[in-house]
């Protein structure tokens, strides 16, 4: 336990002498945290208050009453250039229908596959949507019907969402911006304990001292751990002090990280960064060079990443949540929305999580009595 307090010990006096390696591993746990605040609240911005609809109405004299209710709707004709490219064109016959009571038309030209119009084009149309049932009520009460009998049933809908719930579905994205955190803040430092140390010459050199070769790996796995958790804590923080200052109560919730939550984010965070500085410190040892592991680490990560994301937008099949990463998220989700919280669930990923960072862990011990690996032949 001496010799592999002694290596731990060496490895981050390695890892802290690049301060610049340091920051770069730990800029995704900062920033991470302060980008999703800083969108959330670009978001809630946007859904509160949103800024005024400019388009072209043309032949607007022949409809005003649905120009002025366009316009109620923060919907009006602008100058060219604030306009976007939506037009609204009023048909010739549209006064003379709707003085009959019969289908007046109005004809919306917009290119549905630009992405910047599309929310302006369902706006548009829900608020026309809105206008024509008002409308359709005035007829019927002009001929003395009353408007709910073309309403035959009546869906009254009763939300038992509370408060944390629904916080919990916008914190869920957050989960995996923080289990992510814990693959990043690692990865700059299993790369140089790896395949830089022997492109320095450093690793054959440590393997010619009385260590074994197991102490080596684990000395380099807790290594690479503590700066993943180091990572998750910072994001973490940064993510309680920060979601403080985004206006939830706009949305009618609230999204708190609670010291708890914190806790059994860590807790539950221990295996998965176990196996993350296995699973980095495996393929950088396979890679021949610095710049060959960062390659292989970019597209290894897209695993974990993919699981998060299907745990996260709850599209994952029942089979994924038993396994690493992906179980554990919809564990923490299940907490923080409230939900019964699935310990069985969350005990046997962790369970597969550790046994993977085992067997990575043995891998590598095997590995490094071969003069390939070691020498990056």
């Amino acid at each position: 336990m001496n010799t592999i307090i002694a290596m731990v010990r060496k490895e981050l006096t390695d890892a802290a002498r690049d301060k610049r390696s340091v920051m770069a591993g730990l800029y995704y746990a900062i920033g991470a945290p302060l980008m999703m605040c800083a969108m959330f609240m670009l978001l809630i911005g946007q859904i509160t208050s949103p800024e005024a609809l400019n388009i072209t109405i043309k032949h607007a004299e022949r409809a005003p009453d649905l120009v002025k209710f366009l316009a109620s709707n923060e919907i009006s004709q602008g100058d060219k250039a604030e306009r976007k490219d939506i037009t609204l064109i009023i048909s010739d016959d549209y006064a003379a229908n709707m003085a009959k009571s019969l289908p007046a038309e109005i004809t919306l030209v917009a290119d549905n596959s630009n992405e910047k119009l599309q929310s302006s084009i369902r706006r548009l149309e829900k608020s026309l949507q809105r206008y024509s049932a008002e409308m359709g009520s005035l007829r019927l009460i002009a001929r003395g019907i009353d408007p709910k009998v073309v309403q035959p049933v009546k869906v009254n809908v009763e939300d038992q969402a509370t408060s944390d719930s629904k916080g919990g579905m916008i914190l869920g994205v957050a989960i995996f911006m923080m289990v992510y955190a814990v693959f990043i803040s690692g990865m700059n430092l299993a790369i140089d304990t790896s395949a830089g140390e022997r492109e320095r010459n450093s690793l054959a050199l440590l393997l010619s001292h009385p260590v074994s070769s197991r102490d080596i790996v684990i000395a380099k796995i807790a290594a690479v751990t503590i700066f993943a958790m180091i990572g998750l804590l910072l994001t973490l923080v940064i993510s309680k002090l920060a979601y403080g200052f985004v206006p939830w109560q706009e949305l009618g919730f609230s999204v708190n990280i609670t010291p708890d939550f914190i806790i059994l984010m860590l807790a539950v965070g221990l295996p998965i960064a176990l196996m993350a500085a296995a699973l980095q410190l495996f393929v950088s040892f396979m890679a021949k060079s610095f710049k060959e592991a960062q390659s292989y680490l970019t597209i290894v990560l897209i695993v974990p990443m993919m699981l998060s994301m299907a745990a996260s937008y709850n599209i994952a099949p029942e089979t994924l949540q038993w396994l690493p990463v992906s179980g554990q998220m919809q564990a923490l989700i299940a907490y923080i929305k409230g939900q019964e919280f699935p310990a069985a669930q969350l005990a046997i990923s962790s369970v597969a999580t550790l046994v993977i960072a085992i067997g990575l862990a043995l891998g590598m011990q095997r590995s490094l009595k071969s003069e390939k690996i070691v020498f990056g032949l």
